[in-house]
């Protein structure tokens, strides 16, 4: 009995070691033994990258570069993951699209917190960052920063800002625009809030899963996944 409550402990300890509490109480998954654990309780939890799971995807991983806000890249490498469920909403969004001669180009997907809490410190307009008291979607793999191509071109359609613009144009209704930008924008709207997603009030590209509150938050870099 005594090796039996030993071993529990010990497990125990184990399991706690792995999660990493931050000073505002959230347990954030940062190790890779935790998050394979969780994958094998839940296969849904895996994260995907985008890239090798969706034909004909295009990415444009901003913050693998100095093209960004912060002017400095903090992505190692230009990638894009997201949870199970949220790679097979998003092709089905780019099956749809292909038929219009439309597809995705991903601008950013999981977020390591650890980059959360440096993009609120460099933030001049914290109202365009997440906080990291509560830590945010793409640290759940559940938030996508995204918009729409021509696929026989390769170009964006006009959208109303730039992307990671912290104009009041960036706002998903935003109505002072010309009429072929807001029917691009609606069109981007409608197809990803059709197939599971709510695009965030005050950025027209960027959107949460549904599902999201049912992944933990990670901080685990792209180069361990």
């Amino acid at each position: 009995m005594r090796k039996l409550l030993f071993f529990s402990f010990l497990l125990l300890g184990q399991h706690t070691f792995s999660q990493k509490v931050n000073p505002y109480g959230l347990t954030i998954i940062n190790s890779q033994s935790e998050y394979k654990r969780s994958i094998s309780e839940n296969p849904d939890k895996q994260l995907v990258e985008l890239k090798n799971y969706i034909p004909g995807l295009k990415l444009d991983i901003r913050y693998a570069t100095k093209n960004n806000f912060t002017k400095q890249a903090v992505y190692k490498n230009a990638k894009a993951f997201a949870r199970l469920p949220v790679a097979k909403s998003l092709k089905y969004v780019q099956a749809e699209l292909k038929k219009s001669g439309l597809g995705l180009k991903i601008f950013d997907g999981y977020r390591p917190y650890s980059v959360t809490v440096k993009f609120f410190n460099l933030a001049s307009d914290k109202n365009f960052v997440a906080n990291p008291k509560d830590g945010s979607r793409h640290n759940r793999g559940c938030a996508i920063d995204l918009t729409i191509i021509n696929l026989k071109t390769g170009k964006e359609l006009k959208m109303p800002t730039p992307y990671d613009s912290f104009a009041a144009a960036a706002s998903s209704d935003y109505k002072n625009l010309p009429a072929d930008v807001i029917k691009n924008r609606d069109l981007l709207i409608d197809v990803m809030e059709r197939n599971g997603f709510q695009v965030l009030e005050n950025e027209w590209w960027h959107f949460d899963f549904r599902g999201w509150k049912n992944f933990e938050l990670m901080d685990i870099v792209f180069e361990e996944l």
